[in-house]
């Protein structure tokens, strides 16, 4: 079963000022935080112990809505991706466990 949820990286948020110097992209390790979240949210008791691949494709700026979908491919690992307006930002899988 497929899976969705979104989340949206403000303007002020304190991560972007500096960042990159052509102009505020949100970190990948920003939208891989906020995607974690909601993943695990779905997943009471688990942890993120693993992220066998990731692919960042395009950038995501700040205050665009980012809609994470995921599923289930194997025992405890999943693959999700992350688009802004039908378009993939970026795509992987990860490895739950117990914890947290």
């Amino acid at each position: 079963m497929q899976r969705e949820d979104s989340f949206c990286i403000a303007a002020d948020h304190p991560c972007l000022p500096g960042h990159f110097e052509s102009g505020s992209v949100v970190p990948g390790v920003v939208l891989l935080d906020e995607a974690f979240a909601l993943i695990l949210a779905a997943h009471p008791g688990q942890s993120v112990i693993g992220l066998p691949s990731v692919k960042f494709v395009r950038p995501v700026l700040p205050d665009q809505q980012v809609t994470v979908s995921w599923r289930n491919i194997a025992d405890q690992r999943i693959a999700f991706s992350c688009s802004v307006a039908a378009q993939l930002v970026l795509r992987g899988s990860v490895q739950l466990g117990a914890g947290g």
